[in-house]
């Protein structure tokens, strides 16, 4: 990666000085542990009994690291429930949780009017959330289908030439029906939907396709292709020299333009028409000038090289991932959509988001902590089989951000807005 002449200017200029280079050589030197000790470690790690949380803070404690905002354990999920979720608890983070809507949804699973718990500490961010809710709610609601699920890991087998590559791949797709079984073992809750192959000289990428049901499916998917394979493996006529559970091809928790054009979670679309004199009134803009600013950020998203472009899916799905209780890290690659705008007929707005890659779960993973259930249940989308309707206001939700969030910047109120709405220090 490059760097921009000024920066390197500035290093060279810093090194470069004889009184600064001694200490910036001392800084940077390694420091092992046989000439400079470590700090012990964090002790009873996997204990999840109150007395291993409170051996961890008194350890903590004796380093003169002050915890006072993490000892708050009211309200908070006792430690011996945590197992699965967390290693080495010291505490619980305080964020606060907003509420935007009512925000109306007539899905394929979602249908109804709907209060959205967002945690978040950035200013303005529910406001802009709420505005356009109440906007997508007084034109009727949002429009939403999820259409796919699909969740993929894909492991990578390296062979000594390409015909044992050649002859690995065919053999495992003819497998394809007897590895149901194997899943099956694994979890009541996941299905192999297919495998996708991919050859890079001698080296095989198998992609195992998975339905996870009301489940996220990230460890459900890991531990079902381990099983896959290994059983694979054993009854193989071509043995692969070594192995990896997953070769970087899934997608997982990065932007990737595979996911983008296929699926990777669940993909759901979600339209509304907003009428014209609402944008007038409430965005104090016009349908015509939030089309053009839409063309234009896509312009300039093809040109910054953005995998898909939108105006910024990450904050709903930051905020609404953190309040239920989903995988955060899977925002990287849930946050790769388009958002569409065209004018109408009759001088309205078309809004339109798709999002192809929606890795959300009502079951497993953070979703039984009392707040992550809480707000899920404010949905009434906790447990099975709600995943799907879950997905849909999710995507609701991402629509209503696109539309405040374009209508601020058409009409030149979006730096006013983070004015007006953060927190000054």
């Amino acid at each position: 990666m490059t760097q921009p002449s000024y920066v390197a200017k500035r290093i060279l200029r810093k090194i470069s000085s004889q009184d600064d280079l001694e200490a910036i050589k001392s800084r940077l030197v390694p420091r092992m542990p046989e000439e400079e000790p470590l700090p012990d470690r964090i002790p009873a790690g996997n204990d999840f009994s109150p007395a291993g949380l409170e051996k961890r803070r008194n350890f903590l404690k004796k380093q003169g690291i002050k915890l006072d905002a993490l000892t708050n354990d009211n309200d908070c999920a006792p430690p011996e429930s945590l197992k699965g979720n967390i290693e080495n608890l010291i505490g619980h983070a305080n964020i606060p949780v907003g509420v935007a809507g009512p925000l109306r949804v007539n899905g394929l699973y979602a249908s109804g009017d709907f209060y959205v718990p967002m945690a978040t500490t950035e200013g303005a961010l529910v406001a802009s959330y709420h505005r356009g809710a109440y906007l997508i709610s007084q034109c009727g609601g949002a429009t939403v289908m999820c259409l796919e699920e699909v969740v993929m890991r894909s492991p990578c087998f390296v062979f000594s030439s390409m015909i044992d590559a050649a002859r690995f791949t065919t053999w495992v797709l003819e497998q394809a029906d007897s590895l149901q079984e194997v899943v099956a073992a694994t979890t009541a809750h996941g299905k192999l939907l297919d495998i996708d192959t991919a050859m890079n000289g001698k080296n095989v990428y198998l992609t195992f396709k998975y339905y996870t049901g009301d489940a996220s499916g990230q460890n459900m998917v890991t531990v079902a292709t381990e099983a896959v394979c290994r059983s694979l493996l054993e009854r193989s006529p071509v043995i692969p020299d070594e192995w990896f559970l997953e070769g970087n091809l899934s997608g997982d928790k990065k932007v990737t333009m595979q996911s983008f054009i296929n699926t990777r979670g669940k993909k759901v679309i979600a339209e509304t028409v907003i009428a014209g004199k609402l944008i007038e009134r409430i965005l104090h803009t016009t349908a015509k000038n939030m089309e053009l600013y839409c063309k234009l950020s896509t312009h300039g998203g093809i040109l910054s090289g953005s995998v898909g472009v939108q105006g910024h899916f990450a904050n709903a799905l930051a905020a609404i991932f953190i309040a239920c209780g989903q995988d955060a890290a899977c925002i990287s690659e849930a946050s790769a959509g388009l958002t569409d705008m065209q004018v109408t007929d009759n001088g309205g707005l078309y809004v339109s988001v798709s999002v192809p890659n929606l890795i959300v779960g009502t079951v497993g993973g953070g979703t039984h902590l009392p707040t992550a259930r809480g707000c899920l249940e404010m949905l009434d989308c906790y447990g099975s089989g709600k995943a799907a309707k879950f997905s849909e206001i999710c995507a609701a939700t991402i629509l209503a951000g696109e539309i405040s969030i374009i209508g601020a910047l058409a009409a030149g109120e979006f730096g006013a807005a983070h004015a007006k709405y953060r927190h000054k220090a």
